[in-house]
Parts: structure tokens; sequence; C-alpha cells
């Protein structure tokens, strides 16, 4: 079903880039009609976010959004990956169009084009609207045309101007987190509704892909996956599968059906009840280009209470990790681009790759976060490695541009290489944001995307 992809011609440039999402930096969540979200209601729940944060204010990057722009510019970044909040477009997720929010992204694009940065748009980045999620959510079948209907509303809005989507960010994630283990919105731990939100997500996907190319002429569609090497805890058989479990569940129940046309085998005859006939052709819609997130490998260990079976496990003790405890392992991530381009045969971008820490103002007022530049550029080198062996890796983007509230960690973990001072919201560019200016000037000069 999918486009051969054209190799990257010798002229062509490879993109160097940032990503965001829109809960997570934006804020102005009850500002100019914007409607709640699944994650509003969600940090409003005692106990679910580190020491009670939400996303009310985030960066305030709705207000600011000029001066983010600046930093990206003065960074020489390419391009901008962002998402747009459902709930600012469709307060109730569906019917009243709420043009003071469809607004706000006019304004952000108009913006970013005019500082030479390419908009890249995201349609999803987990913030359902609630009044959608109340009827049903991603356990419903009609969430396929609720999200459908969205994407064309968004494909009429910015097409004209944008022409790179993607539908969804990593539905691996908030599907098992959501609907699997509970920690995250709906906050929901049952297998059954965690399979309904499987096939219900991919047949949203396959239906908003016929939307933005019916929308958007010249559009350049994707999807983005989180993609992982999932390892067992230990040795013992129970551990071994719970890991070949979770691979499943991680990196094969969505890009295998979106790309391949068919999910892994158990879990096609456990999603047998939710297959209607035509249901794979819907779902296998034809892409442009694959996006991976990577950051480390994740462990699982067999739980059989689990409903799921199996749990999450911590990295090994003594292997390499990064302040917030996630390992460190360049060589994964060049497995990893390896073996998509392998199996899915579209050109990859890397839409997210970074590291989390505790980045503080020194005496002097800066930040000097030598262990992300460290991290960056050893999974840099490591893609490079890829390419060179035959990966089609076409661009990268740091996750990400400004510290923002990451998700039940609140806004405990930076990730940004932009610091932000949340008292004030002033931001401060760390030693990081001047490395990865110099070392996009520096690639770009090398070649398409450098040298290993």
């Amino acid at each position: 079903m999918n486009r051969l992809p054209t190799p990257l011609l010798p002229t062509e440039r490879f993109i160097w880039g940032v990503s965001t999402s829109s809960y997570q930096i934006e804020g102005a969540t009850k500002t100019d009609g914007r409607g709640p979200s699944i994650w509003d209601t969600f940090c409003q729940q005692k106990g679910r976010i580190a020491n009670g944060d939400t996303g009310d204010i985030a960066c305030d990057h709705y207000h600011r959004f000029p001066e983010d722009i600046a930093l990206m510019r003065d960074m020489g970044v390419q391009a901008y990956r962002f998402s747009v909040a459902w709930p600012r477009l469709l307060p109730n997720g569906r019917g009243h169009f709420n043009e003071a929010g469809a607004a706000f992204y006019d304004r952000l694009i108009d913006a970013v084009l005019a500082a030479g940065i390419e908009p890249w748009l995201c349609l999803y980045h987990w913030d359902l609207p609630q009044a959608l999620d109340d009827e049903g959510g991603w356990l419903s079948r009609d969430a396929a045309g609720w999200f459908a209907d969205y994407a064309t509303l968004v494909a009429r809005r910015y097409g004209d101007r944008v022409k790179r989507f993607a539908t969804f960010n990593e539905p691996g994630v908030f599907a098992l987190f959501g609907f699997g283990l509970g920690w995250q919105p709906p906050g929901v731990v049952d297998a059954d509704a965690h399979r309904k939100a499987i096939h219900h997500v991919n047949l949203a996907h396959g239906e908003a892909v016929d939307a933005l190319r019916a929308g958007v002429s010249g559009a350049s569609i994707g999807v983005i996956h989180n993609m992982q090497p999932c390892l067992p805890a230990s040795a013992a058989l129970e551990d071994l599968a719970a890991a070949a479990r979770l691979h499943m569940h991680w990196n094969q129940a969505f890009p295998d059906p979106q790309i391949l046309g068919y999910y892994p085998t158990i879990l096609a005859d456990e999603l047998a009840p939710q297959i209607a006939p035509g249901d794979m052709a819907r779902i296998c819609r034809p892409l442009d280009w694959l996006g991976i997130n990577h950051y480390s490998p994740i462990y699982a260990r067999g739980d059989k209470n689990a409903p799921l079976g199996y749990a999450w496990a911590g990295p090994p003790d003594g292997t390499p990790q990064s302040e917030i405890g996630w390992q460190v392992h360049p060589d994964a991530f060049r497995d990893i681009l390896l073996e998509a381009s392998r199996r899915y045969h579209l050109p990859i971008y890397v839409t997210e790759n970074g590291t989390g820490g505790r980045d503080q103002l020194d005496h002097t007022g800066a930040v000097k976060d030598q262990h992300r530049i460290n991290y960056l550029n050893a999974y840099i080198g490591a893609m490079q490695t890829a390419i060179a062996a035959g990966a089609d890796v076409r661009g990268y983007f740091v996750w990400s541009l400004l510290d923002n509230f990451e998700w039940g960690a609140g806004y405990g973990d930076r990730f940004g290489l932009i610091y932000v001072d949340y008292p004030t919201l002033r931001r401060i560019p760390k030693s990081s944001a001047r490395w990865y200016a110099d070392r996009i000037t520096r690639e770009t000069a090398t070649g398409p995307a450098g040298k290993p």
C-alpha cells in the first residue's frame, strides 16, 4: 500500500529540527474558548502528577510563541514539529468550531514560516477533548469518524501553509499507559479496553490520512511511533515472555497494521472481535514517511496478576543512565533505525530524541548541561552510523525546544534545550542550545546527513 521511498538526493537537505507538543507548552487552558482535555481532567485527580502539577500555565507558549520562535531561529533550526490541541479548535471535540483557538495556530504558523522554519503539524499528541472521552473516547468505534472530521478541519484551515502532517504521536504509549497500565488518562487498567483502543486509534489514523490527502495539495503525511528495544528484566522464562509481549504492544501494534497491513499474529487473534470486514484496508493507507521517537531500551518482567501479563521494570543496575534514570544506550538507537528502515521501507525522520535532567541555573545565571551535550553527540553519531549502514533517515528533531510539563513527572524532569524558569517563565538557552546550533551549522556544511 505504501509508496516506494525516493532516495535522498545529494543536494537535498537533511532536516534538523526541534519538537514540542500542545499540552506540554501552551498553557492557556481556559483561554479563548478552549475546551477541557483528558489531561486537564487527569491533572486534577489527586496523586496522578508529581507535585500536583498541571498544564494550566506550562510554558505559556500561547502568549510567548514569538519569543520561542526567535530562539529557534537563533539556533538555526530548520523545522519545528508541534501539535494542535484538538479541544482548542473543537471545544467539544466536534460540532462548534472555535475561531479564536484556530486563529492562534494561524499566528503561530505564519510566524514560524516568517522565521524561515518549516512547520510540521501533528494532529494528536494525547490531548483528547474531555467531551469525547465522556462519549467513550478511544473505546468507541465512532472515534475514527470524530478524528477524521477534525483532520479535515485542520487540513482546510492550515493546508495552504503546512505540508508536513503527522496523524498521531506515539499511539503505542498513550494506548498502553492510558488503558493497560493506568498511568495516563483515562487511567484504565483493562486488557479488553487496551485492545479496543489499539484498533480504534488505528482506524482513526487511516481515516485521517485520507482526509489529509484529500484536503491538502502536495501533503507529505506520516505517523510518529516511539520505538524502543523491549528487554526482559532477567533471563527467567516469564520475563522473556513479558518482554516479547511488551514489544508487540509497544513496537508493533500500530506501525505493522498502518504500514504493512496486518497485526502481529497473537494480537490479531485477540483483536478478532473488534475487526470488521474492510478494517485493515481502512487502516493501511499510503504514507510518505515514518517518524521515530527514541530515548532508551525499556524493560518488562512477568506478572501473572497484571491484566496484560507483564509489569514495567527498571534498567539493570550498573548500566549507564541519565539523570532521571533512563538507560543511555546509543547502539540501541542505531539498531532501531536500521530495523525500522528494513521493515517498513519508508523514509525515516527522528521526530524525538533527547535526555531529561535536573538542570539548574548556576551562580552566573547560566545552565551548563554537559550531560545533554554528551547524550545528543552520542545519539546523533549512532544515527549517522545507521545511515552509513543503509538506514533511510532524513531528519532529526531534538526533544525538546523547551523545558515543559513532562506528563506524570510534572515539571521535575527537564528535557529542553532552553531552560524555563517557571516562576517567571523566563527563557534561558542552555549550553546544549549553542552546541546544537553549532552542530546544525557544521552538519549542514558537510552534506545531507553529515558524516558518521
